[in-house]
Protein backbone atom coordinates (compact mmCIF):
# COMPACT_ATOMS: atom_id res chain seq x y z
CA UNK A 1 0.00 0.00 0.00
CA UNK A 2 2.81 2.37 0.84
CA UNK A 3 4.40 1.77 -2.60
CA UNK A 4 1.09 2.47 -4.34
CA UNK A 5 0.63 5.71 -2.38
CA UNK A 6 4.14 6.79 -3.33
CA UNK A 7 3.50 6.07 -7.02
CA UNK A 8 0.21 7.98 -6.94
CA UNK A 9 1.90 10.91 -5.25
CA UNK A 10 4.63 11.00 -7.90
CA UNK A 11 2.06 10.75 -10.72
CA UNK A 12 0.04 13.59 -9.28
CA UNK A 13 3.17 15.72 -8.88
CA UNK A 14 4.15 14.97 -12.47
CA UNK A 15 0.75 16.05 -13.74
CA UNK A 16 0.90 19.25 -11.71
CA UNK A 17 4.32 19.94 -13.17
CA UNK A 18 3.05 19.42 -16.74
CA UNK A 19 0.10 21.79 -16.38
CA UNK A 20 2.21 24.98 -16.22
CA UNK A 21 4.22 23.77 -19.21
CA UNK A 22 1.05 23.15 -21.23
CA UNK A 23 -0.28 26.54 -20.20
CA UNK A 24 2.93 28.24 -21.28
CA UNK A 25 2.86 26.34 -24.57
CA UNK A 26 -0.70 27.49 -25.26
CA UNK A 27 0.17 31.09 -24.44
CA UNK A 28 3.23 30.95 -26.71
CA UNK A 29 1.11 29.44 -29.49
CA UNK A 30 -1.48 32.23 -29.16
CA UNK A 31 1.19 34.93 -29.20
CA UNK A 32 2.76 33.37 -32.31
CA UNK A 33 -0.64 33.22 -34.03
CA UNK A 34 -1.28 36.90 -33.24
CA UNK A 35 2.14 37.93 -34.58
CA UNK A 36 1.60 35.92 -37.76
CA UNK A 37 -1.89 37.37 -38.28
CA UNK A 38 -0.64 40.96 -37.86
CA UNK A 39 2.25 40.41 -40.27
CA UNK A 40 -0.06 38.78 -42.81
CA UNK A 41 -2.47 41.71 -42.63
CA UNK A 42 0.09 44.55 -42.67
CA UNK A 43 2.45 43.09 -45.26
CA UNK A 44 0.06 41.32 -47.61
CA UNK A 45 -3.71 41.55 -47.12
CA UNK A 46 -3.86 45.32 -46.64
CA UNK A 47 -2.76 45.89 -50.25
CA UNK A 48 -5.69 43.84 -51.52
CA UNK A 49 -8.16 45.56 -49.20
CA UNK A 50 -7.07 49.07 -50.25
CA UNK A 51 -6.53 48.56 -54.00
CA UNK A 52 -9.75 46.52 -54.29
CA UNK A 53 -11.63 49.79 -53.77
CA UNK A 54 -10.10 51.26 -56.96
CA UNK A 55 -11.93 50.89 -60.25
CA UNK A 56 -11.34 51.98 -63.83
CA UNK A 57 -13.05 55.27 -64.67
CA UNK A 58 -15.87 55.18 -67.20
CA UNK A 59 -15.10 56.85 -70.52
CA UNK A 60 -17.73 57.99 -72.99
CA UNK A 61 -17.69 56.49 -76.47
CA UNK A 62 -19.74 57.37 -79.57
CA UNK A 63 -21.91 54.31 -78.87
CA UNK A 64 -22.76 55.72 -75.42
CA UNK A 65 -23.95 58.94 -77.01
CA UNK A 66 -26.33 57.08 -79.30
CA UNK A 67 -23.98 57.05 -82.24
CA UNK A 68 -23.80 54.31 -84.80
CA UNK A 69 -20.86 52.14 -85.72
CA UNK A 70 -18.44 49.91 -83.88
CA UNK A 71 -17.69 50.90 -80.26
CA UNK A 72 -14.22 52.29 -79.76
CA UNK A 73 -11.78 50.01 -77.94
CA UNK A 74 -10.88 51.20 -74.45
CA UNK A 75 -7.27 50.97 -73.33
CA UNK A 76 -6.62 50.50 -69.63
CA UNK A 77 -3.35 52.18 -68.65
CA UNK A 78 -1.63 52.63 -65.30
CA UNK A 79 0.53 55.72 -64.85
CA UNK A 80 3.21 55.61 -62.13
CA UNK A 81 5.96 58.10 -61.33
CA UNK A 82 8.91 58.68 -59.03
CA UNK A 83 9.52 55.15 -57.79
CA UNK A 84 13.02 56.27 -56.68
CA UNK A 85 14.60 52.87 -56.13
CA UNK A 86 17.32 53.54 -53.58
CA UNK A 87 20.91 53.07 -54.67
CA UNK A 88 24.22 52.07 -53.11
CA UNK A 89 25.21 55.53 -51.87
CA UNK A 90 22.24 57.01 -50.05
CA UNK A 91 20.13 53.88 -49.62
CA UNK A 92 20.26 52.25 -46.20
CA UNK A 93 19.70 48.50 -46.53
CA UNK A 94 16.74 48.46 -44.13
CA UNK A 95 15.06 51.40 -45.86
CA UNK A 96 15.63 49.77 -49.26
CA UNK A 97 14.21 46.47 -48.05
CA UNK A 98 11.08 48.11 -46.65
CA UNK A 99 10.34 50.49 -49.54
CA UNK A 100 10.98 47.93 -52.26
CA UNK A 101 8.77 45.36 -50.53
CA UNK A 102 5.98 47.96 -50.34
CA UNK A 103 6.27 48.83 -54.03
CA UNK A 104 6.50 45.19 -55.07
CA UNK A 105 3.40 44.19 -53.13
CA UNK A 106 1.46 47.24 -54.33
CA UNK A 107 2.41 46.76 -57.99
CA UNK A 108 1.82 43.01 -58.07
CA UNK A 109 -1.52 43.40 -56.27
CA UNK A 110 -2.61 46.15 -58.70
CA UNK A 111 -1.67 43.95 -61.67
CA UNK A 112 -3.71 41.06 -60.30
CA UNK A 113 -6.78 43.06 -59.30
CA UNK A 114 -6.94 45.74 -62.02
CA UNK A 115 -5.51 43.88 -65.05
CA UNK A 116 -3.99 46.89 -66.90
CA UNK A 117 -2.83 46.54 -70.48
CA UNK A 118 -0.08 49.16 -70.36
CA UNK A 119 1.99 50.53 -67.48
CA UNK A 120 3.85 53.83 -67.83
CA UNK A 121 6.52 55.00 -65.37
CA UNK A 122 7.03 58.72 -65.84
CA UNK A 123 10.57 59.43 -64.72
CA UNK A 124 12.82 59.03 -61.67
CA UNK A 125 12.67 55.26 -61.81
CA UNK A 126 15.95 55.15 -59.88
CA UNK A 127 17.16 57.49 -57.16
CA UNK A 128 20.89 57.48 -57.99
CA UNK A 129 21.04 56.76 -61.72
CA UNK A 130 22.64 60.14 -62.35
CA UNK A 131 25.85 59.11 -60.58
CA UNK A 132 25.72 55.32 -60.08
CA UNK A 133 28.60 53.15 -61.31
CA UNK A 134 28.13 50.39 -63.87
CA UNK A 135 27.91 47.72 -61.16
CA UNK A 136 25.52 49.75 -59.02
CA UNK A 137 23.38 50.45 -62.08
CA UNK A 138 23.23 46.75 -62.93
CA UNK A 139 22.20 45.93 -59.35
CA UNK A 140 19.47 48.61 -59.40
CA UNK A 141 18.14 47.37 -62.74
CA UNK A 142 17.99 43.78 -61.47
CA UNK A 143 16.01 44.87 -58.42
CA UNK A 144 13.68 46.94 -60.60
CA UNK A 145 12.71 43.99 -62.81
CA UNK A 146 12.11 41.86 -59.73
CA UNK A 147 9.75 44.45 -58.22
CA UNK A 148 7.97 45.38 -61.44
CA UNK A 149 7.84 41.97 -63.07
CA UNK A 150 4.79 41.56 -65.30
CA UNK A 151 3.27 39.02 -67.69
CA UNK A 152 4.21 39.23 -71.41
CA UNK A 153 0.82 40.61 -72.47
CA UNK A 154 1.33 43.72 -70.29
CA UNK A 155 3.38 46.52 -71.86
CA UNK A 156 5.71 48.47 -69.54
CA UNK A 157 7.14 51.77 -70.77
CA UNK A 158 9.32 54.26 -68.92
CA UNK A 159 10.73 57.70 -69.60
CA UNK A 160 13.87 59.12 -68.02
CA UNK A 161 13.83 61.61 -65.18
CA UNK A 162 16.51 63.83 -63.73
CA UNK A 163 17.41 61.18 -61.12
CA UNK A 164 17.90 58.61 -63.90
CA UNK A 165 20.20 60.58 -66.21
CA UNK A 166 20.94 63.78 -64.28
CA UNK A 167 19.67 67.32 -64.64
CA UNK A 168 20.19 69.17 -67.88
CA UNK A 169 23.78 70.16 -66.99
CA UNK A 170 24.59 66.62 -65.73
CA UNK A 171 23.11 64.35 -68.39
CA UNK A 172 25.23 62.92 -71.17
CA UNK A 173 24.85 60.50 -74.03
CA UNK A 174 26.24 57.59 -72.01
CA UNK A 175 23.61 57.94 -69.26
CA UNK A 176 20.80 58.30 -71.78
CA UNK A 177 21.91 55.24 -73.78
CA UNK A 178 22.32 53.26 -70.57
CA UNK A 179 18.74 54.05 -69.60
CA UNK A 180 17.39 53.33 -73.08
CA UNK A 181 19.18 49.97 -73.13
CA UNK A 182 16.99 48.90 -70.21
CA UNK A 183 13.77 50.51 -71.42
CA UNK A 184 12.47 50.69 -74.96
CA UNK A 185 13.81 53.94 -76.47
CA UNK A 186 11.00 54.47 -79.01
CA UNK A 187 9.42 57.91 -78.71
CA UNK A 188 6.10 57.07 -80.35
CA UNK A 189 4.14 54.22 -78.79
CA UNK A 190 0.78 53.27 -80.31
CA UNK A 191 -1.78 50.85 -78.87
CA UNK A 192 -5.43 50.39 -79.87
CA UNK A 193 -5.26 53.41 -82.14
CA UNK A 194 -3.96 55.69 -79.35
CA UNK A 195 -0.63 57.47 -79.74
CA UNK A 196 1.63 58.06 -76.74
CA UNK A 197 4.67 60.30 -77.23
CA UNK A 198 7.45 59.49 -74.75
CA UNK A 199 9.32 62.73 -74.06
CA UNK A 200 12.66 63.17 -72.31
CA UNK A 201 11.71 66.42 -70.58
CA UNK A 202 15.25 66.84 -69.16
CA UNK A 203 16.43 67.51 -72.73
CA UNK A 204 13.83 70.24 -73.38
CA UNK A 205 15.88 73.06 -71.95
CA UNK A 206 15.72 74.98 -75.22
CA UNK A 207 19.36 76.09 -75.17
CA UNK A 208 20.32 74.21 -78.37
CA UNK A 209 22.69 71.79 -76.65
CA UNK A 210 23.51 68.69 -78.70
CA UNK A 211 21.22 66.39 -76.72
CA UNK A 212 18.46 69.03 -76.62
CA UNK A 213 18.65 69.60 -80.37
CA UNK A 214 18.45 65.86 -80.98
CA UNK A 215 15.40 65.52 -78.70
CA UNK A 216 13.65 68.41 -80.42
CA UNK A 217 14.42 66.93 -83.85
CA UNK A 218 12.85 63.62 -82.76
CA UNK A 219 9.66 65.40 -81.66
CA UNK A 220 9.54 67.35 -84.89
CA UNK A 221 9.87 64.12 -86.88
CA UNK A 222 7.05 62.57 -84.85
CA UNK A 223 4.89 65.62 -85.49
CA UNK A 224 5.37 65.14 -89.25
CA UNK A 225 4.44 61.47 -88.94
CA UNK A 226 1.26 62.45 -87.10
CA UNK A 227 0.53 65.27 -89.57
CA UNK A 228 0.66 67.91 -86.86
CA UNK A 229 1.53 71.57 -87.16
CA UNK A 230 4.76 73.09 -85.82
CA UNK A 231 2.80 75.94 -84.23
CA UNK A 232 0.93 73.61 -81.85
CA UNK A 233 2.04 72.68 -78.33
CA UNK A 234 5.46 70.94 -78.45
CA UNK A 235 4.96 70.68 -82.27
CA UNK A 236 2.21 68.16 -81.47
CA UNK A 237 -1.41 68.41 -80.50
CA UNK A 238 -1.84 66.21 -77.45
CA UNK A 239 -5.18 65.88 -75.72
CA UNK A 240 -3.45 65.19 -72.40
CA UNK A 241 0.03 65.68 -70.98
CA UNK A 242 1.15 63.41 -68.12
CA UNK A 243 4.30 64.18 -66.16
CA UNK A 244 6.09 63.14 -62.99
CA UNK A 245 8.62 64.78 -60.65
CA UNK A 246 6.23 66.86 -58.51
CA UNK A 247 5.20 63.90 -56.28
CA UNK A 248 1.58 65.10 -56.32
CA UNK A 249 -1.48 64.95 -58.57
CA UNK A 250 -1.84 68.60 -59.52
CA UNK A 251 -3.37 69.79 -62.80
CA UNK A 252 -2.31 72.63 -65.10
CA UNK A 253 -4.24 73.94 -68.09
CA UNK A 254 -1.89 75.21 -70.79
CA UNK A 255 -2.65 78.14 -73.03
CA UNK A 256 -3.47 75.83 -75.92
CA UNK A 257 -6.24 74.29 -73.82
CA UNK A 258 -4.24 71.14 -73.13
CA UNK A 259 -4.52 69.66 -69.64
CA UNK A 260 -1.31 68.56 -67.92
CA UNK A 261 -1.68 66.13 -65.00
CA UNK A 262 1.24 65.52 -62.68
CA UNK A 263 1.26 61.84 -61.70
CA UNK A 264 1.83 61.29 -57.93
CA UNK A 265 4.74 59.36 -56.49
CA UNK A 266 4.48 55.58 -56.21
CA UNK A 267 7.05 55.46 -53.40
CA UNK A 268 6.40 55.62 -49.65
CA UNK A 269 9.52 57.77 -49.29
CA UNK A 270 7.62 60.93 -50.22
CA UNK A 271 5.52 62.83 -47.69
CA UNK A 272 2.23 62.27 -49.48
CA UNK A 273 0.18 59.12 -49.49
CA UNK A 274 1.56 57.06 -52.43
CA UNK A 275 -0.82 56.50 -55.32
CA UNK A 276 -1.04 56.15 -59.09
CA UNK A 277 -3.32 57.20 -61.92
CA UNK A 278 -5.69 54.83 -63.71
CA UNK A 279 -6.63 55.85 -67.24
CA UNK A 280 -9.38 54.59 -69.53
CA UNK A 281 -8.38 55.87 -72.96
CA UNK A 282 -9.96 55.69 -76.43
CA UNK A 283 -8.81 57.34 -79.67
CA UNK A 284 -11.18 60.26 -78.96
CA UNK A 285 -11.76 60.41 -75.19
CA UNK A 286 -10.11 59.66 -71.87
CA UNK A 287 -11.00 59.45 -68.18
CA UNK A 288 -8.63 59.42 -65.21
CA UNK A 289 -8.97 58.25 -61.63
CA UNK A 290 -6.57 58.22 -58.70
CA UNK A 291 -5.89 54.99 -56.80
CA UNK A 292 -4.40 55.34 -53.33
CA UNK A 293 -2.08 52.77 -51.81
CA UNK A 294 -2.05 51.72 -48.13
CA UNK A 295 -1.17 54.60 -45.82
CA UNK A 296 1.95 53.87 -43.79
CA UNK A 297 0.42 55.50 -40.70
CA UNK A 298 -2.29 52.81 -40.74
CA UNK A 299 0.32 50.06 -40.86
CA UNK A 300 2.39 51.61 -38.06
CA UNK A 301 -0.72 52.10 -35.90
CA UNK A 302 -1.67 48.45 -36.42
CA UNK A 303 1.81 47.29 -35.43
CA UNK A 304 1.87 49.52 -32.32
CA UNK A 305 -1.58 48.36 -31.23
CA UNK A 306 -0.64 44.72 -31.72
CA UNK A 307 2.63 45.21 -29.82
CA UNK A 308 0.75 46.78 -26.92
CA UNK A 309 -1.70 43.88 -26.88
CA UNK A 310 1.13 41.33 -26.86
CA UNK A 311 2.83 43.09 -23.95
CA UNK A 312 -0.43 43.15 -22.00
CA UNK A 313 -1.06 39.44 -22.62
CA UNK A 314 2.47 38.60 -21.50
CA UNK A 315 2.09 40.60 -18.29
CA UNK A 316 -1.27 38.98 -17.56
CA UNK A 317 0.20 35.52 -18.06
CA UNK A 318 3.13 36.37 -15.78
CA UNK A 319 0.67 37.53 -13.11
CA UNK A 320 2.08 41.06 -13.06
CA UNK A 321 -1.19 42.59 -14.28
CA UNK A 322 -4.75 41.50 -13.57
CA UNK A 323 -6.67 40.14 -16.53
CA UNK A 324 -8.90 42.85 -18.09
CA UNK A 325 -11.72 40.27 -18.23
CA UNK A 326 -11.47 39.50 -14.52
CA UNK A 327 -11.12 43.16 -13.70
CA UNK A 328 -14.26 43.99 -15.68
CA UNK A 329 -16.15 41.05 -14.12
CA UNK A 330 -15.22 42.16 -10.60
CA UNK A 331 -16.30 45.72 -11.34
CA UNK A 332 -19.63 44.41 -12.67
CA UNK A 333 -20.17 42.31 -9.52
CA UNK A 334 -19.45 45.30 -7.32
CA UNK A 335 -21.87 47.39 -9.33
CA UNK A 336 -24.62 44.75 -8.91
CA UNK A 337 -24.11 44.50 -5.12
CA UNK A 338 -24.39 48.26 -4.58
Amino acid sequence: MAAEDTASTRLGAGRQHLRPLKRRGLVLLRLTAIVFAVLLFCEFLIYYLVIFRCSWPAVKTPADAGGLGTPEPVLRAMFLADTHLLGAVRGHWLDKLRREWQMERAFQTALWLLQPEVVFILGDVFDEGKWSSSQAWADDVGRFWKIFRHPPHVQLRAVAGNHDIGFHYQMNTYKIKRFEKVFNPERLFSWKGINFVMVNSVALEGDSCDICSGAEAELLEISHRLNCSRELLWWLRPRLVLSGHTHSACEVLHGAGVLEVSVPSFSWRNRNNPSFIMGSVTPTEYALAKCYLPCEDTVLTTYCTAAGGLVLLTLVHAGLVASPFHFGWNMLRKFKTT
